[in-house]
């Protein structure tokens, strides 16, 4: 496909999305009286103009970039939009979460676009991996600081600077996906050696001290901020990351036996871990559990097409912004707009997978399988939770639930994915030129 008819397609899934959303908009806002609401100029400024701004970013800065990426999630993004405006206007005192989510993303397109003009190459990104390690590490454990440190609903995973409060485990996982792609480009000969121990074959133990390391930074996430979420998506990064790097299988089962003992062990010390599980065993009448028992209902009472946008009761689920947004879509879509949730985020784990396989640079490939893992994993564990296949977790929906940190780090996670696939694509091109000419002269 060319140029011009690739960003040509981009626009047009762009406008399919678009017109999905502002439909769905005025169905979850139209009063009674039928009169269009005064609220539809400035959301049509957000909805309409953002999306194309962030096209008019992709067709001059990665051309070239693949053109299901960015509509889709325009797509998503738009539709948290709605849930939120729509959960905040039903709410008895609205918090302005609308308001400030329209800000985020303003804030989260322009994130998008200086992360496409400050990063014109992803492979120089490698040079800087320790210090992104370091930079990783660091917002981690952040929210351990005193007097900065602030626990919210249970989770130690806050940071608040005066009237600024964000998670900065957000922003960790772009950094510490980049510090493992790097790393393991340099290492990868070295951890893919073998010994074997008897029949078994396992990875010399001598090598095993980055897989020791992520697995201790993930109980202290899990144990000491209580984020099960935030620890299982890191060590699930360096997991996938290393097998892809080696092409050894034995690194994901030592990675998972670790992972599986450090969690049994808190579960037998730490009561905040056996009190997630038991919810998640058994949610009904305890007070922890109230959230997912509502949850339940709420999509026993969306069924298979849902109650109609605006028809629901989602305020009986506390924090429905945020951790169970998937919920509220679930009820009022039914399973068919839930499973369509789910669809698109396939399908941008299918471009990300895509974007990684396309490239011959083994740091891009490491890094876009980074980013897609840690796009597609965080919203499968968030939605598994809310439907009780796991125990439920503090992440956010990409792109779909209310916050600014998550917001804006999945827009330069975007911006990252576009980059990468915008120079697999460039180059390709420059190869097949090259190869004609020489079949030419």
């Amino acid at each position: 496909m060319n140029l011009a008819a690739r960003r040509t397609t981009e626009l047009g899934l762009l406008v399919l999305g678009t017109m999905f959303v502002v439909g769905a908009y005025l169905l979850a806002t139209l009063p009674e009286d039928s009169k269009i609401p005064t609220t539809v100029g400035p959301f049509l400024g957000i909805i309409v103009g953002l999306p194309l701004a962030a096209h008019v970013a992709v067709r001059r800065l990665a051309p070239q970039a693949d053109g299901m990426l960015l509509p889709l999630a325009s797509l998503l993004n738009g539709l948290g939009y709605v849930f939120v405006v729509r959960l905040d206007e039903a709410k008895a005192r609205p918090a302005g979460l609308a308001g400030l989510q329209s800000v985020w993303m303003i804030l989260g397109v322009g994130a998008f676009i200086a992360t496409l003009v400050s990063v014109r190459d992803a492979r120089k990104l490698e040079r800087y991996r320790y210090t992104a390690g370091l930079a990783g590490i660091v917002l981690l454990l952040l929210p351990l600081m005193p007097v900065i440190g602030s626990t919210k609903n249970g989770s130690r995973i806050w940071v608040e600077l005066g009237p600024v409060n964000f998670q900065p485990g957000e922003f960790a996982k772009l950094a510490l996906a980049v510090f493992f792609a790097g790393y393991l480009v340099e290492k990868r000969e070295l951890l893919a050696i073998n010994r074997a121990f008897g029949p078994i074959s396992l990875p010399d133990p001598k090598h095993l001290g980055p897989v020791l390391i992520a697995w201790a930074v993930a109980l202290v996430v899990m144990v000491l901020e209580r984020d099960l979420g935030s620890s299982l998506l890191f060590f699930t990064l360096f997991l996938v990351l290393l097998w892809v790097a080696t092409e050894r299988a034995s690194y994901l089962a030592v990675g998972v036996l670790l992972f599986a003992g450090g969690a049994f062990l808190a579960f037998n010390i730490f009561s905040h871990v056996q009190e997630r599980v038991d919810t998640w065993l058994d949610p009904w009448g305890k007070e922890k559990g109230y959230q997912v028992v509502q949850a339940a209902f709420a999509f026993a009472d969306g069924g298979l097409t849902g109650t109609g946008l605006n028809l629901g009761v989602p305020l009986n689920i506390p924090v429905v912004e945020s951790d169970f947004i998937f919920a509220a879509i679930g009820e009022e879509l039914g399973l068919l707009g839930a499973t369509g949730v789910l669809v698109g985020f396939l399908l941008m784990i299918g471009a990300g997978l895509r974007t990684a396989q396309q490239t011959d640079n083994d740091y891009e490939r490491l890094l876009a399988t980074g980013l897609t893992t840690l796009l597609g994993f965080q919203a499968f564990i968030i939605m598994g939770g809310v439907v009780r296949l796991l125990p439920l977790t503090g992440v956010t929906l990409p792109f779909i639930s209310y916050g600014g940190s998550s917001l804006l780090a999945n827009w330069v996670l975007l911006a990252l994915l576009l980059r990468i696939s915008h120079d697999a694509a460039e180059r390709q091109t420059e190869r097949m030129a090259s190869a004609q000419l020489t079949e030419v002269g």
